[in-house]
């Protein structure tokens, strides 16, 4: 079978086949193009889908997944991220093997095309040429012939005429014979010419048509092998990465198969048990003699302000409600400035400055009567201490002892900040190791370096390490205190485990009501049967714990704000003053004027300028 032998009078037809064939070949090209844009479109759509589940580093959410189940989510959401990378993979496999080879291909393919049938045209022309020549020398022996046969005719008229003279008959004798020599000799020519096309025509039809031909067949057929080919891999690339893939899909199912939920229900307890017993009986209160009524312990609706009550009810029920009780409604009355501020006045007169924020809408409770009593009155100003740290935790200032937690929760966070510190021993004490062998090498070897150059890093070094020896110490106190109370449930062991471990009965009345800080930390109230008194200089102390927040920036007041509420600051238009805290989200900024005074202003009243160096730029909520 040859293309040359079966179609040798099929040149124009071979030449639009061969070129639908490098149409059908640039269609595939296309085809793949097309894939390998669709495999990167899904790897980014994949990858974007994993980071936008993936959890945010140092935010809640990280902490959330700790627990099994959202272990084997993370691990889902990594996963998809290498089975993006073999979509990726697939992607860039196919452009190299498939789509850059092609290309490379098809361009040889039209170069060669192009001189196959290039050499087919010109032999095609040159058997064309021969036949002109053969059909010319035809017709000039056909014209000479009869020219000779009229010459002929012409003499033998003349020699049968009786007139015509001997001179007359022999000229035409001549030109006769002339013309039969000329017919002779076209004839000769033309059998040459004959034979020579013939011997043409044979060549063109047998050996150098068939030859093109064939190449042309060659040609098509290694274009179609190619093609093959070109499949064969497109279904080779997708099968190589099948086994990687499969290896995502097996983490994806081990993943879930690790999801333990009595671990995860387990730690859940580790997270959020307090430590505490369940609260006890409430005990009866008889109120059928109505000179000797008692008041309830366990009521928020009537006045403590005496802070005498029978034992018998003051010592089982006092300090126990507080966990499952809603909370203390006085921290809303210190924290009237993450309300929504004010908007600016339309101008800069006084008259349209707002008097500031409101204060939240609180109900009028007994409670709140009670505050503003406490609030007035000396002998309840170790609640006012207590309230202080509340705001400060609030704000971001709690305790360095995590004594606002409850016992279980503290022990963990004391263990944790006692295992960091730690390890920031060990890394300040591998510098000092390094150091002290750089320095052991400056020593021996002078040109090196100058061994005294690293004293007086090796001195910092150690006293770092000695000041976080000594951190260490205070907080394994701490721990060691705490593990030490955690196993005690005796009675006399949950009165002391609070905050207010001196408290006077009057103020645990008045700030106590729902067994719960202001700050939201737990605390056990003490009994009747313990009440003391406390110097005031507990007062003092734990404002002078309490360290300023550092200067962050500038600003400048835009408009006069009237700072009425708990919290904020009044400051006058165009004074200058420090920020010590930038706007949260909640359109508050914190302002400081001098050591004794700052507190909150809108910030759409304040134009600020923050240090870009300064370090204490952190964010307190």
């Amino acid at each position: 079978m040859s293309w040359g032998t079966e179609l040798w009078d099929q040149f124009d037809n071979l030449e639009k086949h061969t070129q639908w064939g490098i149409d059908v070949l640039e269609k595939y090209i296309k085809f793949v193009k097309e894939r390998t844009e669709i495999e990167l479109s899904y790897a980014k759509q994949l990858r974007n889908l994993s980071k936008k589940y993936q959890p945010k580093k140092n935010s809640k959410e990280e902490e959330e997944y700790r627990y099994t189940s959202t272990k084997a989510f993370l691990a889902t959401l990594n996963e998809m991220n290498d089975y993006a990378g073999q979509h990726e993979v697939i992607s860039e496999n196919m452009t190299s093997l498939i789509t850059g080879e092609l290309t490379r291909y098809v361009q040889e393919l039209k170069q060669e095309r192009k001189s196959h049938f290039h050499d087919g045209r010109k032999a095609q022309q040159h058997i064309e040429t021969c036949w002109k020549q053969l059909e010319a020398s035809k017709r000039r022996f056909e014209r000479d012939c009869k020219e000779a046969d009229r010459a002929q005719q012409y003499f033998e008229k003349m020699d049968a005429d009786i007139n015509v003279t001997k001179a007359d008959v022999e000229k035409a004798r001549q030109q006769a014979q002339l013309r039969h020599q000329m017919a002779e000799d076209s004839k000769a020519e033309y059998c040459s010419t004959l034979q020579k096309f013939n011997s043409e025509q044979h060549d063109h039809y047998y050996t150098h048509i068939p030859n093109i031909f064939q190449k042309i067949q060659e040609m098509e057929e290694r274009r179609i092998v190619r093609i093959g080919e070109s499949m064969k891999t497109f279904a080779d690339v997708d099968r190589q990465v099948i086994p990687i893939i499969g290896k995502c899909l097996d983490e994806i199912t081990k993943a879930a198969e690790s999801i333990d939920h009595k671990n995860d229900s387990q730690m859940v307890i580790e997270a959020f048990k307090s430590g505490f017993e369940p609260p006890g009986d409430v005990d009866f209160e008889d109120f059928t003699q109505p000179m000797k009524r008692t008041v309830s312990e366990s009521s928020l609706s009537n006045s403590r302000g005496d802070g005498k009550s029978e034992p018998k009810f003051g010592g089982k029920s006092k300090g126990k409600l507080w966990p499952f009780i809603k909370k203390n409604k006085l921290m809303s009355l210190l924290t009237s400035p993450h309300q929504p501020p004010p908007p600016p006045p339309a101008s800069a007169s006084p008259s349209a400055v707002p008097n500031g924020p409101q204060s939240p809408k609180q109900q009028k409770e007994p409670l709140s009567h009670r505050f503003n009593e406490f609030m007035t009155s000396k002998p309840k100003i170790h609640c006012f201490r207590s309230l202080k740290r509340g705001l400060s935790l609030k704000l971001g200032a709690g305790p360095e002892d995590f004594s606002n937690l409850p016992p279980e929760q503290r022990r963990k966070k004391l263990q944790q900040k006692v295992d960091e510190l730690n390890r920031d021993i060990q890394k300040e004490m591998d510098q000092r190791d390094a150091l002290t062998k750089m320095k052991d090498v400056y020593i021996k070897n002078p040109q090196m370096g100058d061994p005294a150059s690293v004293d007086h890093r090796l001195a910092e070094l150690g006293q770092n390490i000695e000041k976080l020896r000594l951190e260490v110490q205070k907080f394994e106190g701490w721990l060691a205190e705490v593990e030490g109370r955690l196993p005690m449930r005796t009675e006399q062991a949950r009165r002391q485990s609070g905050l207010y471990e001196a408290q006077n009965t009057s103020a645990v009345n008045s700030c106590a009501q729902d067994r719960e800080s202001p700050d939201g930390s737990y605390t056990e109230e003490q009994s009747q049967e313990t009440e003391m008194k406390v110097p005031a200089t507990d007062f003092d102390d734990e404002f002078d714990d309490e360290e300023p927040l550092p200067t962050i920036g500038t600003c400048k007041a835009l408009y006069t704000f009237e700072g009425q509420n708990e919290g904020t600051i009044s400051v006058a238009e165009g004074e200058m003053l420090y920020v010590i805290e930038e706007d949260k989200g909640d359109g508050w900024t914190r302002i400081r004027r001098n050591e004794d005074e700052e507190g909150y202003v809108p910030t759409s009243y304040v134009e600020v300028y923050l240090d870009k160096n300064a370090k204490g730029a952190m964010t307190y909520i």
